[in-house]
């Protein structure tokens, strides 16, 4: 009879880090808290839900501040974590990395609440749902940047992803389940895609941990390494798609313009940050010896998806229904192709710590923005529409509304006062010069250069006459509490990190492994 003992039966049995996965687990308790209580509480008081929810990712956010200042906290390791000399052999490790997208990831969750709080009660959507499927999204997002196994990053993906659809068709006016079609089949796709490469690269590597998988495809024997290869490139097609990368973008303007505004703020942001902390943590660690593949896809790429998301943008017309919302779509587009060189730069660069940086910096300044430009669009939406032409003249109507948009725009073009945008770009250039990318440094220069168009058009026309009747029907409104402290929130970032940048680009100087 086979015996089943093992020699240290202690060496199967690991105690688990709460500290580390604290701010995931805070992000899924308090979507099992709003599912629960959704089911008891009487309708009059639902609205609490809403409260309920923000307060969780405030406190996940929280949960941040033991993780900083210290060594990276690692747990879920294939050995013994008292005889672990490093983190190799763990799927969840809480490093300088995963804080800044968690960072990124929880705070823009938290802005796209405060932002739904008025749209769930305005379009009566249902809110224990949408709470539900917002953080159970947010726990995905979380969780990616701290997954260092291919199975767990898939897990957190698909957490990520999964809830979103459902939030895309919560819109009942007939296009939030047309958005929500295109943008499941979208993701679908791209994930068995995905799914295949796993299984190339398994079958190459014989591992999926990040660092074994490294180990793995560098030993790999010479008649594997086309299947090596190719598995690397077809894994990074599930995150290029959550990142928006071209061609893996039409699902996002009609995907935008049919979900609730705040649920496209969401995914312009926290869905993006999930897909390139993804694509960092893929290329970086686990096909870092195939960086000379991977590194020259990510900067066509990023060629690419820049100069499309730009030319969409100047395609777009600006007197059509939901014009603005498009225009921050293909916007979106374009800046995921300046968020991809410098993990484009990490390919050729000798240690890519300084690269992934300048990824992480731009990153951070443009959930900001981004979020709060979308804020400004659902507020103008109440009183007036979501078409560009029905900003014209907004600074007779509001003017601080028109001040903080027109400061958004400006720090998306990267100009001043919109310093911390400039700088931004600064950084992202130099990764790829320093790189010895000159040629991508050319195509974001010229792009950046084109996308001055459309943004400072949409700025003149928050400064143009206004019609006096428009002025008297909307001046009397007042905005909700919730989207007044949405607008003050990013409009204070903005303006604080344009006063001392440093704040963000430090994150740029040093490594986060």
């Amino acid at each position: 009879m086979t015996s089943l003992a093992v020699a240290n039966p202690g060496s199967l049995i690991q105690s688990v880090d709460w500290v580390a996965i604290a701010p995931p687990l805070i992000a899924a308790v308090a979507a099992l808290a709003v599912l629960v209580t959704d089911l008891f509480l009487p309708e009059r008081h639902k609205r609490r839900l809403g409260q309920l929810a923000a307060a969780g990712l405030a406190l996940a956010l929280l949960a941040l501040l033991p993780l900083t200042g210290g060594s990276p906290r690692a747990t879920f390791c294939l050995r013994n974590v008292a005889g672990a000399t490093d983190s190799a052999g763990c799927s969840y490790v809480a490093d300088h990395f995963a804080l800044v997208f968690q960072l990124l990831a929880l705070g823009g969750a938290l802005i796209a609440a405060l932002l739904s709080m008025h749209t769930v009660e305005d379009q009566k959507l249902p809110r224990g749902e949408y709470w539900f499927l917002l953080l159970s999204s947010a726990t995905g997002a979380a969780l990616l940047p701290a997954s260092r196994d291919l199975a767990t990053m898939v897990i957190a993906l698909e957490v990520a992803s999964l809830p979103a659809f459902a939030l895309v068709a919560l819109r009942r006016d007939g296009r939030g389940a047309e958005a929500a079609l295109k943008f499941f089949v979208s993701s679908v796709t791209a994930t068995a895609v995905m799914l295949l490469g796993i299984g190339f690269v398994y079958a190459a590597g014989g591992s999926l941990h990040l660092g074994a998988v490294a180990q793995g495809l560098e030993h790999a024997p010479g008649q594997l390494r086309t299947l090596a290869e190719a598995g690397a490139v077809l894994t990074l097609v599930g995150f290029a798609f959550k990142v928006a990368a071209v061609p893996f973008h039409f699902w996002v303007p009609d995907t935008y313009t049919g979900a609730p505004l705040p649920v496209a703020g969401y995914l312009s942001v926290v869905g993006k940050a999930a897909g390139l902390s993804g694509l960092a943590l893929a290329t970086t660690v686990a096909f870092r010896p195939y960086a000379h593949t991977w590194g020259l896809v990510l900067a066509v790429l990023a060629a690419v998806t820049m100069t499309v998301g730009n030319v969409g943008a100047l395609r777009q017309r600006f007197d059509t229904r939901y014009s603005a919302v498009r225009l921050l779509a293909w916007s979106s587009v374009g800046q995921a192709g300046y968020l991809l060189v410098p993990l484009a730069a990490a390919g050729y660069a000798p240690t890519g710590a300084d690269p992934l940086g300048a990824t992480a910096a731009y990153a951070l300044i443009y959930g900001v923005v981004n979020l709060g430009a979308f804020g400004v669009v659902a507020a103008v939406g109440r009183r007036a529409g979501t078409s560009v032409d029905d900003f014209r003249g907004l600074f007779a109507r509001n003017r601080w509304t028109a001040l903080a948009l027109a400061f958004f725009l400006l720090c998306l073009a990267g100009l001043p006062p919109g310093v911390i945008g400039l700088f931004g770009k600064v950084v992202v250039f130099r990764a790829a010069v320093d790189a010895g990318l000159g040629w991508l440094a050319v195509v974001m220069a010229v792009n950046v250069v084109v996308a001055l168009y459309y943004y400072l058009l949409w700025t003149a026309r928050l400064f143009a006459p206004a019609d006096p009747a428009s002025v008297a029907d909307t001046a009397e409104r007042r905005l909700p509490v919730s989207l007044t402290a949405t607008l003050g929130l990013t409009a204070s970032a903005a303006v604080v990190l344009s006063v001392a940048p440093q704040l963000v680009l430090q994150v740029a100087g040093g490594s986060l492994f």
